[in-house]
């Protein structure tokens, strides 16, 4: 476990000399230009935001943040960390883990190979599949929601946090594969609620619009046993943030967790916005941002920010 001095050693200083080493790597890779209107973010745009649990002494903020780490982005995929931990709050995890695995997948985020074999049963609640199925039960968890959605991440990062309507309704035009695994999931039975309803709470849940700093501090409950530092209030409980945590290290970079956990050592959920997230319990919680992404849609730059991060720093949960 990393000590508070390992803390301690991050500063703005180190932050933006990690910014720009990773500049020149948004000039590779590839904007995620099948959702059309993410096609139009600037691939140059870099951010790197840390969130320690108690806040800095300089600064009634408790994120430090460099670059552009006060431009929203669409969260995409990073917003299934929080759909997942508003399903744990209603306490549905019974009925959500009969539908869907906790394993790692080895196969893209939107495979539809393996949800056939499976059976329509996605591996883990962090592949499109799963967040879809994860939306399904929602839907039949209580009323509204997107806005107990957007209520949950409001309060914990701390602004008033809203769907960007213009990026939903691109992804709605264009998500022919999320329907395809819906309709499949449906076919055997797996998802009962009626699929574009399902479909527009995923489509709406994606479209979220958040900073880097934003999101490092939105995140801080999992660095923290379930507890939101700014508020002191048991967002889940300890249990099940450890078990969010464990997900995101065995699957929350689809097919290249695996390379994620070798390379950077700490829990990770990204997003085809660019976006990455990292927990380091009882540390910190990061957020990474850059447009531009590898063949496994992750943040090229964002990656090895945060690689480059965690080995300066010494922050790592081996």
């Amino acid at each position: 476990m990393p000590s508070n001095e390992t803390t301690e050693r991050i500063d703005r200083q180190l932050l933006q000399e990690v910014v720009e080493r990773a500049g020149p790597l948004t000039a590779d890779g590839e904007v995620a230009d099948y959702i059309p209107a993410l096609a139009e973010v600037a691939r140059d745009r870099l951010a790197l935001a840390v969130a320690p649990l108690a806040g800095r002494p300089e600064s009634a903020d408790p994120v430090l943040a460099v670059g552009a780490g006060d431009e929203a982005f669409s969260i995409q995929s990073i917003s299934k960390i929080f759909t997942l931990t508003l399903a744990m709050q209603r306490n549905v995890g019974a009925r959500l883990w009969d539908r869907v695995g906790r394993e790692p997948s080895g196969d893209p985020f939107n495979s539809i190979v393996l949800l056939e074999r499976e059976e329509g049963v996605p591996r883990n609640p962090f592949i499109n599949a799963g967040a879809i199925l994860v939306a399904d039960v929602l839907a039949g968890a209580g009323d509204d929601p997107i806005g107990a959605l957007v209520s949950l991440v409001s309060e914990l990062a701390g602004a008033d946090i809203a769907v960007d309507e213009r990026v939903a309704a691109s992804e709605a035009a264009t998500g022919y594969r999320n329907r395809s695994l819906a309709y499949l999931m449906r076919s055997f039975g797996n998802l009962v609620g009626e699929v574009e309803h399902v479909l527009d709470i995923y489509f709406q849940q994606c479209s979220l619009s958040m900073t880097a700093r934003q999101l490092a501090r939105a995140t801080r409950y999992l660095a923290n046993d379930g507890i939101d530092p700014s508020t002191g209030r048991a967002v889940l409980d300890p249990l099940d943030a450890r078990r969010i945590n464990a997900l995101m290290l065995m699957a929350g970079t689809y097919d290249a967790a695996g390379a994620f956990a070798y390379e950077i050592g700490i829990p990770c959920k990204s997003g085809v916005g660019g976006g990455i997230v990292g927990i380091v319990p009882d540390q910190v919680s990061i957020c990474a941002w850059s447009p531009a992404l590898d063949q496994t849609g992750n943040s090229l730059a964002g990656r090895a920010m945060l690689a480059s991060l965690v080995s300066r720093s010494g922050l790592s949960v081996f």
